[in-house]
């Protein structure tokens, strides 16, 4: 990962009824970076998909792609050669990813089944995670039993700040 740049950064987005939302500018400027486009113009390409654990999703640039098949790929051996048994869902649950295009503002159309299995509705956060974003509805995220107390009182300010009602 020597030539990609770490997604580091927050922030919450406004998702409008088609599921336009754009990527905050501390993370769109890093996935610009990594994904630039060939004709040399703003936006790229992001791919969105289910997070191995959590409800919510992961986006990425093409670049982790490689990285992340390798690393799925090793799971899997691990896991046969604990089992004996090939786990297919996870390489299918990765390789079922939504490569999407985002312009120069970052807003790109978050997929509609992606967005209601994520329970994602008129708000998306958006967290770096170094390897890749994670985007969660502010909801789910606070909910969610083992996530970092700094991470849900980041969201509930923010979504206060914002106007966003929990």
């Amino acid at each position: 990962m020597a030539d990609r740049s770490d997604y580091q950064g927050k922030g919450v987005g406004l998702v409008d009824p088609k599921g336009r939302v754009a990527i905050p500018n501390s993370l769109r400027a890093t996935l610009a970076g990594n994904a630039p486009r060939d004709d040399g113009k703003d936006g790229g390409t992001v791919i969105v998909a289910p997070h191995p654990r959590y409800r919510c999703l992961i986006a990425y640039d093409p670049g982790f792609v490689p990285l992340w098949k390798a690393k799925l790929a090793a799971l899997d051996a691990a896991q046969f050669e604990k089992s004996g048994a090939t786990d297919y869902n996870i390489l299918d649950r990765a390789g079922g990813a939504e490569p999407l295009p985002f312009d120069g503002s970052g807003r790109f159309i978050m997929p509609a089944f992606e967005r209601k299995y994520a329970r994602i509705g008129d708000a998306a956060v958006f967290l770096g995670a170094f390897d890749w974003i994670t985007i969660w509805s502010p909801t789910i995220l606070i909910e969610t039993p083992d996530i970092d107390p700094f991470l849900k009182e980041y969201v509930e300010y923010t979504c206060e700040e914002k106007g966003i009602v929990l």
